[in-house]
């Protein structure tokens, strides 16, 4: 399993740089003024009635496939929430190390609870191929900025949703950890993150119905996966500089990913046409990033997208508002990981399923896939760095 994920990594991240299609004239498609690239599906008006949506949930899917990522927005996202947990992560992260280390949970692969900075490795170190590649291929504008290690972020993983009452992957299952100090922290964490699942679970509906599979095709598989609300923290008291990698260039494992605003700005991700691009998102909307395993169900057709975070001006500049402001220092990312269900078997699926797909994606229990991404990036390990 190891050698096939590894395999599936050493795949080119991009296509031959190209202009991306941009729909025109489909009702609930926007231009994006903030990136012209990745255009605004507005779910209010799928919400509405999914099945009269058809060239909106195409359009959608071919997005997913140009660029592997889709920006949207969802009437139900709730800003008050978002708010909510943003102050409790930057609180939460602005505890002393020792506060925070019974937290860490090593012997359950780091998969709920918090991950210290320096711990996960980025996939681009556990594969040199990836960085080689994408030298060769990329302008030097669009070349990702090479780590020189570890991660220097925190990372707290807090489960959403139901647990499985039978599985074989207890360790990726496992119960939240409730950090002791915030009574809250479970109220405030849950409301944000199906929150945002839900936009997901949407978004995952649409786009099977834009591919003329069944609405419930991922969706199904999505039942009872480990889905997390995993917000990172990076310490900007720390002198930071610009280019600072705080997370190196890597792709997702699990599904979809779904990125809320920061109030840092840093984050870049790759389009499938090569062109990096600095992530702003519209008030009121999310980023999608399309993860390994939607490339899995989809033999390809989608590929996971690469992103990075890295210290620009405009973060030195956000930190020094914060510090005059007397916030603390910290960024926090508002990211929630969508799974499919540990025990479930990934395959490409319908018209997904051709000769080629299938033997470059073999079929692999979703737990499995993930136990071996983890592995890749250190995360595996069974003792905390002190």
């Amino acid at each position: 399993m190891a050698t096939t994920a590894m395999r599936h990594a050493q795949i080119a991240p991009h296509s031959p740089p190209s202009s991306l299609p941009l729909p025109h004239g489909i009702r609930g498609v926007e231009a994006n003024p903030l990136c012209p690239d990745l255009p605004i599906f507005d779910l209010g008006v799928y919400l509405a009635d999914p099945p009269a949506c058809q060239p909106l949930c195409e359009a959608l899917a071919a997005c997913l496939h140009t660029a592997s990522a889709v920006v949207v927005r969802d009437p139900r996202v709730d800003e008050g929430a978002s708010e909510a947990f943003l102050d409790l992560m930057e609180a939460y992260f602005d505890q002393p190390r020792e506060a925070k280390l019974p937290d860490v949970r090593p012997d359950l692969a780091y998969q709920v609870g918090a991950t210290p900075d320096g711990t996960e490795r980025p996939r681009c170190l556990a594969d040199s191929a990836i960085l080689r590649r994408a030298e060769a291929e990329l302008g030097e504008a669009d070349r990702p900025t090479p780590p020189q290690g570890p991660d220097s972020k925190w990372r707290f993983f807090w489960r959403l949703g139901e647990r499985p009452a039978q599985t074989r992957f207890r360790e990726l299952n496992a119960a939240p950890v409730v950090p002791a100090a915030f009574p809250e922290w479970g109220r405030v964490m849950d409301r944000w993150g199906t929150g945002l699942l839900a936009t997901i679970a949407c978004v995952a509906e649409a786009a099977a119905r834009g591919w003329r599979l069944p609405p419930d095709a991922f969706t199904a598989r999505m039942a009872l996966g480990p889905h997390l609300l995993a917000p990172t923290g990076v310490d900007l008291g720390r002198a930071p500089r610009e280019g600072d990698v705080y997370a190196g260039y890597h792709y997702d494992l699990n599904f979809l990913t779904a990125h809320g605003a920061a109030r840092y700005p840093g984050l870049h991700a790759w389009l499938r046409c090569g062109r990096r691009v600095a992530v702003r998102i519209p008030r009121g909307c999310l980023l999608l990033q399309a993860g390994k395993q939607m490339e899995w169900l989809t033999g390809g057709h989608v590929r996971a997208g690469f992103h990075e975070v890295v210290c620009t001006r405009g973060t030195l500049e956000a930190a020094q508002r914060a510090q005059r402001e007397g916030r603390p220092l910290w960024r926090v990312s508002s990211t929630v990981f969508s799974q499919i269900g540990s025990d479930c078997l990934l395959r490409p699926l319908g018209p997904f399923a051709t000769e080629a797909a299938c033997a470059a994606y073999p079929d692999t229990l979703c737990g499995e896939q993930v136990k071996a991404e983890l592995a890749a990036i250190n995360l595996s390990g069974t003792s905390a760095q002190d």
